[in-house]
């Protein structure tokens, strides 16, 4: 609490200016969420980032203290797809929710498959993501939606009536 120095009383906070863009913005993470709601977007969110490590190893070529390391192997290609479809899992979660089991399976085996099939998962960040995603999408249910005033009238019953009509 301010006090006006020689009153005892409190002195009014100044109020944050309100401007177009505070409220622009606080309009796109309302819909953001309410959209992020809607769907497996965790899900989605795990299982794109899977295939990110996945694709990456294969293809990188690091220097150790001025020596070559790469994991470059004949696997390049096996790591190419699988990424490749992780991510694209990924996006399906996001923007076709109702075909979320499938896109979890889906995750689970790919990933499963990168384990020996690409530098051992992307080195593990890939499989534990994988695994993650993919069962995240395995387990998420669409939000119960409110029934609308005409399902409630629909099924209301009239006074001095039972529900089983006598």
């Amino acid at each position: 609490m301010l006090l006006i120095p020689g009153r005892a009383e409190p002195a009014e906070r100044p109020r944050p200016r309100v401007t177009a863009a505070r409220v622009s913005a606080a309009r796109a993470r309302r819909r953001f969420r309410t959209w992020r709601g809607e769907r497996p977007f965790w899900a989605g969110l795990f299982t794109s980032t899977a295939g990110l490590p996945i694709l990456y190893w294969p293809y990188a070529h690091l220097a150790l203290g001025g020596i070559p390391l790469a994991l470059s192997t004949t696997s390049g290609a096996g790591a190419l797809v699988i990424g490749v479809l992780l991510i694209a899992l990924g996006l399906t979660l996001w923007y076709q929710p109702h075909l979320r089991v499938f896109s979890g399976i889906a995750t689970l085996l790919l990933t499963l498959i990168s384990f020996p099939v690409a530098n051992l998962g992307g080195l593990f960040l890939g499989v534990i993501t994988g695994l993650v995603g993919g069962s995240l999408a395995c387990s998420w249910t669409p939000g119960a939606t409110e029934p609308s005033a005409a399902d409630l009238a629909s099924t209301a019953v009239a006074a001095g009536e039972s529900e089983r009509g006598t």
